[in-house]
């Protein structure tokens, strides 16, 4: 069985003291539970993943450990194999092929969730309400902008999905502006 969100809240806020690195997971949360039920998939299941997808990141920041001690972790307090192999996938370097939808959408979320997040903190009203997809692809070609986020992850991440780049990322603002108070970018509006 499934630990609930509320297990797998606890667990990220024992490992991660970083409100940045919380509001990281809630964002990708919030879009791969919408493409979740885009897919007709487990919303919860697929929301689970991707809230624990980086929980060992502060305590374990390097390819070395990341994501592998926080999957033992998880493999010790129970959580099924498709939850640890979806966190795997989301690392290039884990050596885990993205097969599943699950995992495709963890991939393609993770970066997007980000760079999104960067674009509306800019943005006047400093809100993801008023962001449009139009905006984040222009942010794209600025390599100055969120320079950490890899323009190639955010373009494979969407090809992975079979959708366009500029589909993607409206996508991944609209999942994101349902949750725009707690992710802290409902901004000035």
């Amino acid at each position: 069985m499934t630990p609930s969100r509320d297990d797998a809240w606890a667990l990220l806020a024992e490992w991660t003291q970083s409100d940045s690195l919380r509001k990281h997971a809630l964002a990708v949360e919030a879009a791969v539970r919408g493409y979740a039920r885009t897919y007709g998939e487990n919303e919860d299941d697929w929301g689970l993943v991707a809230l624990l997808h980086d929980f060992d990141y502060e305590r374990y920041p390097t390819p070395a450990d990341h994501p592998f001690r926080g999957c033992d972790e998880l493999r010790r307090r129970g959580y099924p194999e498709w939850v640890t192999r979806a966190i795997l996938s989301h690392a290039d370097y884990a050596g885990v092929p993205r097969e599943s939808p699950l995992e495709k959408t963890l991939f393609a979320c993770d970066e997007m969730a980000g760079f999104v997040t960067a674009a509306a903190l800019v943005r006047p009203s400093k809100s993801v309400l008023d962001l449009e997809a139009g905006s984040v692809l222009k942010r794209m070609k600025d390599k100055a902008f969120a320079r950490a986020v890899s323009r190639d992850d955010l373009r494979n991440g969407a090809a992975g999905l079979g959708i366009s780049l500029e589909e993607h990322a409206g996508n991944v603002i609209r999942f994101m502006r349902e949750k725009a108070d707690t992710l802290g970018l409902r901004g000035t509006f």
